[in-house]
């Protein structure tokens, strides 16, 4: 049964960090893309980070360039998204989704509007609360 889990997110103080876990069973880390998401309220799905497990390649939106880490541990099948200097505007339900690899994986091009329609699997979400 493939299940993505995600994990860590909570209510901090803008400027605080957090580290969002995705956990993953049911596939191996190498095979796919493990992308972040983030929906506010009112809001579209948008694509926040990426990482392509088997080449390293990774992705982040400008609106987190510089703030946040991604990496991935494949002993323990799971992706971290390290997010640093938190703002408000971050608050959001943060999705880790399974991206079988391709050419588009983890590339401005593949993570743009609509990107989520390419995912294959999906966690239930983690809730990020930035507010003082």
């Amino acid at each position: 049964q493939v299940q993505l889990v995600e994990s860590g997110g909570g209510l901090v103080q803008p400027g605080g960090s957090l580290r969002l876990s995705c956990a993953a069973s049911g596939f191996t880390l190498p095979s796919y893309a493990i992308a972040w998401f983030r929906q506010a309220p009112g809001k579209e799905r948008e694509g926040v980070s990426c990482i392509s497990t088997s080449d390293d390649r990774t992705y982040y939106a400008d609106s987190v360039k510089g703030r946040s880490t991604i990496s991935r541990d494949n002993a323990k099948n799971t992706v971290y998204l390290q997010m640093n200097s938190l703002k408000p505007e971050d608050t959001a339900v943060y999705y880790c989704a399974a991206d079988l690899l391709s050419e588009y994986s983890c590339t401005s091009q593949g993570m743009g509007p609509t990107s989520y329609v390419r995912m294959d699997y999906w966690g239930k979400g983690t809730l990020v609360t930035v507010s003082s």
